[in-house]
Formats: C-alpha cells, structure tokens, sequence
C-alpha cells in the first residue's frame, strides 16, 4: 500500500515562482501532495498559524532557497523563509533544501538586481550557511530541481516513520493488517510465555544422562522381564526398576564373569546387566590384571538410586518423638542370588 507525502514547498516569492512551480510538478509527478505558500500571504498573523498548522500536518519539508532573505517577520526578527525552515525543524520534520548555484543567481540578477539580497545580507549569508550544514543539494536549472526534488521523496517514500496518506478504500486493509498484527503480537508473546515455562521446568528437571528421571524411572517400572531360573526358581516377572533397587548393593560393588562365581552371579551378568546398561545406570570397568570382565554401577545410576531412595524416604511415614527408631538387622542373603521383591508399591 503506498503512501503519499505531503511535502511543504518553502521559499521566497517573487523571485522564485519558476522554481516553486517545477518542484511542485516535480512532487505531483512522484505521486506526492504539494503545499506551499501560494495559499498565504506573509505578515498575516493568522495566516502564520495556519502556516505552521500546515507544516505540523506535513511529513516532508523542502526549501528552494534562491539569493533573497525574504520578508521579515517581526515577532521573531526572521525572514519568514528562515522561520518555518527553522519551525520545522522544531517539530523533527524531514528537510531538504535546494540552494541556488553561484551561476544561475548572476544570471537572475541581470534579470533583476532586485533578486540579491541587499538589506539583510548579513542574515542571509547566515542562514544559508545553515542550510548548507544540512541535506541540500545545488540547482543550476529548473531540471535539476526537478531530479533533486523526486530523488529525495523516493528515499523519503521508504521511511517507515513518515505517515503520509493513504485512500480511504485503503483504510480497511490497512485495519486488518494491524488487526493480524495484533494477534501475532498476541500469539508471539504467548510463545515466549510458554517457552520461559519450559526453561523454568527443564531447570527443575533431574537428568540421568540423556534422560529425565521420571522418564527413564517411568520406562523402567513399565519394562517387564522375566528372571532366569538360576536367580528366581519360579521365573517370576518383574520390572527393570524392581531388579536395579533389589540388587543396588550387587550393582555397586560389581558383578563378574569370572570363573569363579557363582551361577546367579554369571546369570546376571549375562541377562540383567546389559538391560540396565542400555540406559547408561550400569557400566562395564577394568580390572587391571585379571582376565574377567566387571560390571557395576554408573555415576549416573548412582544419582538414579539416591534421587529414588529420597523419594521413597520423602513419601514414607515420618517417625514421631514418642517411637524411638528400632535397630535394623540387616537380612543375611547369597551374592547376587535373591529374588526380587515384589513389584513395590510407592507413590512413585
């Protein structure tokens, strides 16, 4: 949807109609709205109000600065050409001036000496330096005010910041744009939301590896297997969970393939072992020295069975003052060869 600029046209009178002309065909041509001093007469005090109304409502402001200072305007001891380049200003508006070349001002001064400027030279000398100091550019002839002048309204036409004007058959696409803009602003905001949660929870995550501990805990308990005859004579089911919690002391001390051990031992090595090794819990270690193999506990099956047992200590009833604690005698039991406890019931 293009927009279009109003571009407030300034410059001295009489000695200027030419080149006020070519820039106005010249701001028509670009598709612009042209609005210049035509429409005022100077030394009016409600004119001047309406002047600066008209440059508040503008978005470009371009000056044609010829070899006049202009008329003054009391109120402020300007040339009213120096007064609204400077009110615009004020205001932040985009200015853009073209000043007149040393050549094409002595050629309009054979025409008329009356366009030098004579009584406020001083002021003039002054004010187009200032002009110089900012964008402006040099015209010889009416074609070069032409180029310049449909040059910068192209840049000025890219300028996000400018508003201009659009057609009012416009005006209902325009307000469902911002209407879809709203809504993603709405949507994107909602997925930062979601996304500042996520980082929160993945803070409060336990990790075992790769894995989340409730969700490596949750395929263990769901991992069903059945255990050799040398270990569980009745070949019972249980879980993989069940199996690592069982037999967490076996686990950390390590178990062998050595000729040496006992039957449970060697089946376990061989059937259990590699189960719970797939999950990182266990891992195979050397053994400088010796010709057998051992496997035990990981450091992540370590902080695996400590995260559990402070969940299990969490969710079992807490001993009060009045029952002393009763000594534990721990449960005389073969390497290895144990039969897993039934599938434990936990809050877990």
């Amino acid at each position: 949807m293009k927009k279009k600029l109003q571009v407030f046209i300034s410059s001295t009178y009489i000695d200027m109609i030419e080149e006020r002309q070519a820039a106005v065909s010249a701001v028509l041509n670009a598709g612009h709205i042209p609005a210049g001093m035509e429409l005022f007469k100077s030394g009016d005090k409600s004119q001047k109000v309406t002047i600066q109304r008209w440059i508040q409502e503008s978005d470009v402001y371009m000056l044609i600065l010829g070899g006049r200072y202009g008329s003054i305007d009391e109120e402020t001891g300007k040339s009213y050409t120096h007064w609204e380049y400077d009110y615009a200003g004020e205001l932040g508006k985009r200015r853009f001036a073209i000043v007149i070349n040393d050549k094409r001002l002595d050629e309009k001064a054979r025409e008329n000496k009356d366009y030098l400027e004579r009584e406020n030279f001083k002021e003039y000398q002054a004010f187009k330096k200032e002009v110089l100091g900012n964008i402006s550019k040099f015209y010889e002839d009416l074609k070069d005010i032409k180029l310049v002048t449909m040059e910068s309204l192209k840049e000025f036409e890219s300028d996000d910041n400018l508003i201009g004007w659009v057609k009012a058959d416009q005006v209902g696409i325009a307000e469902e744009t911002l209407k879809e803009n709203v809504a993603l602003l709405k949507e994107n905001a909602k997925l930062k939301a979601e996304l500042v949660k996520g980082r929160e929870q993945q803070k409060q995550k336990v990790m075992i590896g790769e894995w989340d501990y409730e969700e490596l805990k949750g395929i263990l308990k769901a991992t069903l297997i059945t255990l050799p005859k040398a270990i569980s004579k009745t070949e019972d089911k249980v879980s993989l969970l069940n199996v690592l919690i069982t037999l967490a002391d076996d686990f950390a001390t390590g178990i062998t393939n050595s000729s040496g051990s006992e039957e449970s031992t060697i089946s376990a090595y061989y059937n259990l072992t590699p189960k719970l090794m797939s999950y990182g819990i266990l891992e195979k270690v050397k053994v400088a020295g010796v010709k057998y193999e051992k496997i035990q506990t990981s450091k992540e099956g370590h902080k695996f069975i400590a995260k559990y047992n402070s969940e299990k200590i969490k969710n079992s009833k807490p001993a009060t003052l009045a029952e002393p604690e009763k000594a534990v005698t721990p449960a005389k039991r073969p390497r290895a060869k144990v039969k897993p406890k039934p599938e434990m019931s936990t809050n877990n």
